[in-house]
């Protein structure tokens, strides 16, 4: 009994149907390793570590991005506070709108109060120039969200008469558009609150 012949159509088909299977399967698998070692190596150069004061390790583009936040931080505080708080008689309403821009409806509440109780009257009335002297911030940060204890030392200039205060406020920073030149640094101060006013000069 003869063998039946398989239609030789049929047979090219199959076999190049074949070669084209294992030609894409091949093309599909070089392309995917390539694209793994490019992403690893990319991975690699760009999650260096920093081994922290506990031992844990710490991937320094993070840390890289926390002193970056930090030093914009300090930057931010000591801007509102010398706005804020370094002003006289010629300069105030320009320094309070510019201090304003730098923080939320916290710091307008504080400026509301301020002016209901006469303090600008009052920078007005005497001419009296309150000269900032130092600002030493601390930032902290609890799961995610960062603080602040701002210590502002100044001095209130009454002519033949100049006290010194030390100011201590608190509140919180957020992360906003950045807006130039009224918000450089892209932060906001919310939950601002003045803790305690101590007059220096009667521990002399």
């Amino acid at each position: 009994m003869k063998t039946p012949y398989k239609n030789i159509y049929n047979v090219l088909k199959l076999n190049r149907f074949i070669v084209l299977a294992v030609v894409v399967c091949a093309l599909l698998s070089s392309t995917f390793s390539v694209w793994m070692v490019f992403n690893t190596n990319q991975k690699a150069l760009n999650s260096a570590f920093a081994i922290n004061t506990d031992g844990s390790i710490i991937p320094l583009k993070l840390v890289t991005q926390k002193e970056n936040f930090r030093v914009e931080a300090l930057a931010h505080l000591d801007l509102f506070h010398n706005y804020f708080y370094n002003i006289d008689a010629s300069n105030y309403e320009r320094n309070l709108e510019k201090a304003l821009w730098l923080g939320n409806s916290s710091v307008d509440n504080i400026y509301r109060q301020k002016k209901a109780d006469g303090v600008y009257n009052r920078l007005l009335q005497y001419s009296l120039v309150q000269k900032v002297l130092s600002i030493d911030s601390r930032i902290s940060e609890n799961n995610g969200s960062y603080g602040f204890t701002t210590t502002t030392i100044f001095e209130i200039n009454r002519g033949s008469i100049i006290d010194t205060y030390e100011l201590v406020s608190t509140g919180n920073l957020i992360m906003v558009d950045r807006n130039f030149p009224n918000n450089p640094h892209g932060l906001l101060i919310t939950n601002y609150f003045e803790n305690t006013l101590k007059k220096l000069n009667d521990e002399n």
